[in-house]
């Protein structure tokens, strides 16, 4: 692919959020709501969505870009030894639902970000929020793969590249730490 068609393909992507507007208002309510009642986000992904996971809660719990007290998010994927003894004594499919299990309580956030969707560890994790009956919002891509329709509310990015997604899901974090950042100042 050139520099050209992917740029193209970013910007047609992300002009294509408009779209899912009223689902990006939704899920920013839910995480102010979280953060205002005094739950905190579990965030969870896989290799660059896992990457995302830690951005977020680094932006909620440090900073973003004003000045704010520090708010309660986990980025799951970024404690490596939870990780391999949970994916070593009970399968890597379990890395994420078994911390929900452990760590969500009522009031909490359960965030799953997947550009393909079809990932079974974010898959049980949303199936694991939803039987604590804890929110949840998936950022997902590639048509919303197995992972649709588990979370109590979606953004799913339109398009069909991975890569385009996961821009967008970075653009999407970015704009509701704009919105918590005016919230919380």
């Amino acid at each position: 692919m050139t520099f050209e068609k992917s740029l193209a393909d970013t910007v047609r992507t992300l002009e294509s959020l408009s779209g899912i507007r009223p689902a990006v208002d939704a899920a920013a309510e839910l995480i102010l709501e979280t953060l205002r009642g005094g739950g905190k986000l579990l965030v969870c992904g896989n290799g660059g969505s896992a990457a995302e996971a830690a951005h977020f809660a680094t932006e909620l719990v440090g900073r973003y870009d004003g000045r704010r007290r520090s708010l309660p998010a986990v980025a799951l994927s970024s404690d490596g030894s939870l990780v391999s003894c949970i994916g070593n004594d009970f399968g890597f499919d379990q890395v994420f639902a078994r911390q929900v299990a452990g760590l969500a309580r009522p009031g909490d956030l359960v965030v799953a970000i997947t550009s393909s969707g079809n990932s079974p560890n974010i898959v049980a994790a949303l199936r694991e929020a939803r039987a604590r009956k804890v929110k949840s919002l998936a950022f997902l891509g590639k048509g919303g793969g197995d992972a649709k329709g588990l979370a109590t509310c979606e953004l799913l990015v339109p398009g069909g590249r991975g890569a385009s997604a996961q821009e967008s899901h970075l653009f999407l974090i970015h704009y509701f730490c704009d919105l918590i950042d005016q919230d919380f100042k």
